[in-house]
């Protein structure tokens, strides 16, 4: 199962992919709280976010996938906020507990999967200083996430991305 996290207009998206079963769609279509970082999704509620709407549950969602791909405007080397919320959202993908990985101190992994992370940027007339900020921040990401493969892709226009997402 792939989890696809994207800001695109249903009408964009439908031009990039058909739906498909093994596909996770996290779309704009309710309205999402933003994460007020009261780590409740850490200790209280573990894993479950203690806000409560459509997206209460991204954590639990993470872990029956194996890879997450974003689809996201860049936004000065960063992604959407709608993809950025979604992210803050899941935060509780990972324990509160801290771990050494490549000599940094991170969070522990509360699942024992590790997920693949490809983001996919759009954007016209992105910067090298935009798209390297970008890279480094998905490269920190999936440190965190400890995931095994990042994967950071450029484009102009989202229909370039046709036949590249999967």
């Amino acid at each position: 199962m792939k989890m696809l996290i994207h800001d695109l207009a249903e009408e964009d998206l439908l031009q990039l992919l058909e739906k498909r079963e093994d596909i996770m769609l996290i779309s704009y279509n309710t309205p999402i709280h933003h994460c007020i970082g009261c780590f409740g999704c850490w200790v209280k509620t573990p894993a479950y976010c203690v806000l409560k709407d459509d997206y209460s549950d991204l954590a639990p969602r993470m872990d029956a996938c194996n890879e997450v791909i974003l689809i996201s405007r860049c936004t000065y080397g960063g992604y959407s906020p709608f993809v950025k919320n979604v992210l803050d959202r899941s935060i509780g993908y990972i324990h509160p507990d801290f771990t050494i990985r490549k000599g940094e101190m991170h969070h522990k992994n509360r699942y024992p999967q590790q997920l693949s992370m490809t983001a996919h940027f759009y954007g016209e007339d992105l910067t090298l200083e935009e798209k390297n900020t970008a890279t480094e921040l998905v490269q920190a990401n999936g440190l965190n996430l400890n995931s095994k493969k990042n994967q950071v892709l450029f484009y102009q226009q989202p229909s370039e991305m046709k036949g590249r997402i999967l």
